[in-house]
């Protein structure tokens, strides 16, 4: 239904960005770590270096872009681009900030006409980045039984919906990212969340998700959306695409 594409050099730089902004976390992390800083301090200074590093690497290499990213001021002059690149420098910074985890993530998406045409995913502390560039193959499932994915602290009403009329089981696990990519990874087959997700939780996971040739939705079958005035975007799903009709239909009721 996307009609805009990008050139390979937008995927490339996605990807690089990623990777790279993952190895600043990474030096960053040991060094508190070395410290003893903060759990608070740790996910203060993890998020601003890599705003800033991601920041500074695409006014220099695409200054004709727009940028909306979750530790930037918004400006609103982004909705008039033709591009804009929605990043989260760390995704999960509660998992950030508790090495050794590895549940965490940064993510680096390019929009145009409000959908993700180019992006990436970095694990950092797996060593490990997803892209559109080369997307990512998702495995076959291991087993018949549905696996959902969800947080250690909360499961998501959407998800419990999910889980009960699948037969599914549970996979815990921390960022939105991290959660995203797990699907990609066939580590789990469902993601499913509602309520308190922006922009910038879900750009990156979807762009990759959808190149992968998982199925990216709201919960209520609509697309996906970004580059809105309002970055508030609570809710997605990301599935197998032999799970997406099934879900959906559980999901409307």
């Amino acid at each position: 239904m996307w009609h805009v594409s990008a050139p390979p050099e937008d995927h490339a730089l996605a990807a690089q960005l990623a990777s790279d902004t993952g190895k600043i976390l990474l030096e960053l992390r040991e060094r508190l770590v070395d410290h003893e800083a903060h759990h608070w301090a740790m996910k203060d200074a993890g998020d601003a270096a890599a705003h800033r590093f991601i920041a500074e690497r695409l006014a220099a290499e695409r200054p004709g872009d727009a940028l909306l990213s979750e530790e930037g001021a918004d400006r609103l002059d982004r909705l008039a681009a033709d591009r804009v690149w929605i990043v989260d420098p760390v995704d999960g910074t509660r998992e950030y900030a508790e090495p050794p985890r590895v549940d965490w993530a940064v993510h680096i998406a390019l929009v145009a006409d409000g959908s993700p045409i180019a992006g990436a995913v970095a694990l950092p502390a797996e060593d490990l980045v997803f892209g559109t560039l080369h997307p990512p193959t998702v495995p076959p499932m291991p087993s018949a039984t549905p696996r959902v994915i969800v947080s250690r602290t909360r499961r998501p009403p959407v998800a419990q919906m999910l889980a009960a009329a699948l037969d599914a089981e549970y996979l815990e696990m921390g960022s939105a990212g991290a959660k995203a990519m797990a699907v990609v990874r066939g580590q789990a087959d469902i993601y499913a969340h509602s309520g308190g997700q922006y922009e910038w939780d879900s750009c990156a996971p979807v762009a990759v998700a959808r190149a992968a040739g998982l199925h990216c939705s709201r919960i209520d079958g609509s697309p996906m959306m970004y580059n809105n005035a309002d970055p508030y975007l609570p809710d997605l799903l990301i599935c197998r695409p032999e799970f997406a009709d099934r879900c959906l239909e559980v999901l409307r009721g």
